[in-house]
């Protein structure tokens, strides 16, 4: 009983006994952090088993149709875990791209280039770029497949903001308030903002998206990402967020 009193006395003591339990006993929101997490890496294991027969066949198309890999890698930037305003991380950091860079993986839907990729720009609705193949994958968005891999590799979640080039994302970064605080959740392959409106092809494209990304950093939850995942079928049927 006086052991009580005296910790009840004692804030710096009782701080540093609520930080020990904290440490040994999750709070909640990283508890749904993780089951977050496990929803995702068993949606994109499921989702990888089951279209792997898609995923054999639009391999076979792309490679018949056209001349080039199967796969397209591109470099994406990622979740950004320094804290605001760290200058400690800051230096550590040469070059601070915004978040952590990844390779992304896309089945590819244009035409070789010279230079043997995509160049770091945004694909128009007539894009002379995209094969005609790539261009039904783009529609159906079954050219995003195989970011499944990266989902489970932890580079991004099924639901989340779309992760940028990173050059095309240094230009965003000047021109669209806030666009940088989009790296504080994963990216996604789709998410409330892909759902809501199309592919990005002007800056005010991508400022109308900021909105509804930073919306669904509000409110994430593990039930806003399983309703955001319920509604991209349609969403993708209907074609109300891809051409």
């Amino acid at each position: 009983m006086t052991s009580l009193r005296i910790y009840d006395l004692l804030p710096g003591l009782r701080q540093e006994r609520a930080a020990s339990a904290s440490s040994h006993h999750p709070s909640g929101h990283a508890l749904e952090d993780r089951w977050r997490r496990t929803l995702n890496v068993g949606v994109a294991a499921v989702g990888l088993v089951v279209s792997a027969p898609l995923l054999l066949v639009i391999g076979s198309l792309i490679k018949l149709t056209s001349r080039g890999p199967v796969l397209y890698r591109q470099t994406r930037v990622g979740l950004n875990r320094r804290a605001p305003g760290s200058d400690q991380a800051n230096r550590r950091r040469a070059a601070d791209l915004g978040g952590k860079p990844f390779i992304i993986y896309k089945f590819r839907t244009m035409h070789v280039s010279r230079g043997g990729g995509e160049r770091e720009v945004w694909a128009s609705q007539d894009d002379p770029r995209v094969t005609r193949v790539g261009r039904v994958l783009r529609k159906l968005r079954l050219d995003e497949l195989p970011q499944l891999f990266n989902v489970l590799r932890g580079d991004m979640n099924v639901v989340g903001p779309r992760p940028e080039q990173p050059s095309i994302f240094a230009e965003l970064r000047t021109q669209v308030h806030r666009y940088e605080e989009r790296q504080r959740v994963r990216p996604g392959i789709t998410g409330w903002a892909q759902i809501n409106h199309h592919y990005d092809e002007t800056v005010e494209d991508v400022r109308r998206k900021v909105v509804y990304d930073l919306d669904y950093i509000a409110r994430q939850s593990l039930a806003e990402d399983l309703k955001i995942m319920l509604l991209t079928a349609p969403t993708v049927v209907l074609r109300k967020g891809a051409w």
